[in-house]
């Protein structure tokens, strides 16, 4: 596994962050030492550990997230860090690999001694690490896993995002009310957690309202070519088709649907969230496309046009997506928390982050409820030009 430390530090301590990277010396801290910087300390660097996927096939879901949660950070640090001490980013790359994300997240427990967890994007790899986090009384917050699994993993696991029950309830509703599609087919992914849980939560509904799903069919993560069952669905004629994948998989589905003749609306949820998305159908290709996410850049919200413009400044003029957004909401939920707890011990801190109320984030207000879920509107995007545009809002 790879590992990057991103810490707004004096070059000497950069150095020493480095030489613990790379060869597992212990990093000097001007709180008198490493053991200050642990769970219930109350001197020295805080230590929050980042686990995402900067390389391999989500990479871009990864980064994206990653800077926001370094720029919320940098702010934080910048405004003179969080009860009188700095914080210490720690960020591991899991490869978008399964089994990964388990080790990473005992080793952030056990030899860097973090106070708390942010991560995965994926819901696959925030399941793997969850149950660590739990028995060892850290703090986890997932920026965007939507699988309604991963808070139920236990008390100590939290999320900024909506959840795919509401997710598919709104993709059904779109469906049928702005689409005004009854008969569509679905194809999924059967390696993916997310993909396999947000079909059911759109066909549930769907049925249930009066639509009709005309064709299931399935591939697995990874895969390239989806002629077979893009042929199988046409045949069946559906008005609409829903693909509940990552944005690897659900470009290349929708290149090869207009190449097939498909022309009617393919939509999914929050995992086509990507620029690369445009760069793998085509921007062309994607017109008639839709899909549900977390937030837009184009929101005229003081606080959205904010944090849009310090990205871009950040990062080369670079414009953040949702993944960036909840990345650095999660950074900001966590420390305000930690604020608030006036401590970095686990059980103080998970009572903070559990008593989040009507929280300012990017992503819109939070309230975290008794299952550790954010309850928050989401939105809709297509492809216009070649660039994502806003369709609409949806509320819970």
């Amino acid at each position: 596994m790879k590992r990057f430390l991103f810490n707004p530090l004096p070059f000497s301590s950069l150095l020493a962050a480095v030489c613990l990277s790379f060869t597992g010396c212990k990093p000097a801290d001007s709180g008198g030492g490493p053991q200050d910087t642990g769970p219930g300390a109350n001197t020295g660097k805080i230590r929050v550990g980042e686990y995402a996927s900067m390389t391999g096939g989500e990479a871009a879901f990864g980064q994206s997230s990653h800077k926001g949660t370094q720029l919320a950070f940098e702010e934080v640090n910048k405004s003179g860090g969080v009860l009188g001490r700095q914080i210490e980013h720690l960020l591991e790359d899991t490869q978008s690999k399964q089994g990964e994300s388990a080790t990473i997240s005992k080793k952030f427990i056990s030899r860097d001694k973090v106070v708390a967890l942010l991560g995965e994007v994926a819901s696959g790899r925030s399941l793997e690490a969850a149950p660590f986090c739990q028995e060892a009384r850290i703090p986890m917050i997932s920026p965007s896993s939507t699988n309604p699994k991963v808070t139920e993993m236990g008390d100590y696991i939290f999320r900024v995002c909506f959840t795919d029950p509401f997710q598919g309830r709104l993709l059904a509703e779109f469906a049928q009310k702005t689409l005004k599609a009854r008969r569509v087919a679905i194809l999924s992914d059967t390696a993916s957690a997310y993909s396999v849980g947000l079909a059911k939560y759109f066909k549930d509904p769907f049925v249930a309202g009066g639509g009709q799903v005309v064709l299931e069919q399935k591939y697995s993560g990874k895969d390239k070519d989806f002629k077979a069952q893009l042929t199988a669905i046409k045949a069946a004629n559906p008005e609409a088709i829903c693909v509940p994948g990552y944005y690897t998989e659900a470009g290349l589905i929708v290149a090869q649907a207009r190449q097939l003749g498909i022309n009617v609306p393919l939509f999914g949820g929050d995992g086509w969230e990507a620029p690369q998305l445009i760069e793998i159908a085509g921007g062309k290709a994607l017109e008639n496309t839709y899909y549900s996410t977390h937030y837009s850049s184009e929101n005229t919200d003081p606080q959205v046009q904010s944090f849009v413009a310090a990205f871009k400044a950040r990062y080369n003029g670079e414009t953040p997506d949702a993944m960036a957004a909840l990345g650095y909401d999660s950074a900001r939920v966590l420390a305000d928390a930690i604020k608030r707890a006036g401590s970095t011990e686990g059980p103080k801190l998970r009572d903070a982050i559990a008593a989040t109320k009507d929280f300012p984030c990017v992503t819109g207000r939070t309230t975290l409820d008794a299952s550790r879920n954010a309850s928050k509107s989401a939105v809709i995007l297509t492809v216009k030009d070649n660039r994502f545009k806003y369709v609409e809002t949806i509320s819970p």
